[in-house]
């Protein structure tokens, strides 16, 4: 496995309940600013072998990108979140300013 695909599984496994991350924000934090595709790469590859909270990956807008008509998952994303005290404004966006999670 690559390092970056290791620091970004260690990331993703680091958010806590109640906080999300973009795509890209993991991406630089795992050491790629540009590497935002690779990112959702690894969760749709490796979310269920290592656990991954793939709910708290959003996009750079606060805005879900699993299409709710991709076998539910988008509404189970909105529900998880929901369930974690995440709250979506009127324009089914997340707060960055309230929920973003920065690592140390």
């Amino acid at each position: 496995m690559e390092t970056f695909t290791e620091q970004a599984i260690a990331i993703i496994q680091a958010i806590p309940p109640g906080r999300v991350m973009t795509y890209g924000q993991v991406a630089a934090e795992a050491g790629n600013p540009r590497g935002a595709r690779q990112i959702s790469r690894i969760l749709h590859s490796m979310s269920a072998k290592y656990e991954l909270p793939w709910h708290r990956i959003i996009n750079a807008q606060g805005g879900i990108s699993t299409p709710e008509n991709a076998e539910g998952k988008g509404e189970t994303q909105r529900e998880r979140l929901l369930a974690e005290g995440v709250q979506f404004n009127a324009n089914g966006r997340v707060s960055l300013d309230t929920y973003r999670w920065h690592p140390d």
